[in-house]
């Protein structure tokens, strides 16, 4: 039995796209050592988690672990990112602006719209 050899390509910009036959996110890896993580990747690690792009596949992409995606997250690294990568989200994908919460959690949570829930049903 023959092994198949899996070649990889090097990461570039248009990697957060949407392959059109399987509907998933584009994963592309990286061929060298990790390297350090700079601002511009940051601004990608940001619009990547508003695209709901899943923690495993960014750790695969970017040769990195959970720490250093969630020092980007928390602000430890690179406070200004968010905002840059809010101003790129915004231009890149204005049809889902009204649909993303730019806020640091994933579901916002917030009030309940009606404090009773469902119990006015039962009156």
């Amino acid at each position: 039995m023959r092994q198949t050899e899996v070649v990889y390509q090097p990461m570039i910009a248009s990697s957060l796209a949407i392959s059109d036959m399987t509907c998933a996110p584009v994963v592309a890896a990286r061929e060298s050592a990790p390297h350090p993580l700079g601002e511009a990747d940051a601004i990608e690690i940001w619009i990547a988690r508003w695209l709901r792009v899943r923690r495993k596949d960014l750790m695969a992409r970017y040769g990195c672990d959970p720490r250093q995606l969630y020092a980007i997250w928390w602000g430890e690294k690179f406070p200004a990112s968010r905002e840059k990568a809010e101003a790129a989200f915004r231009a890149r994908h204005p049809g889902l602006v009204d649909r993303v919460s730019f806020g640091y959690r994933r579901i916002p949570r917030g009030p309940a719209k009606e404090p009773e829930g469902q119990l006015s049903l039962f009156e």
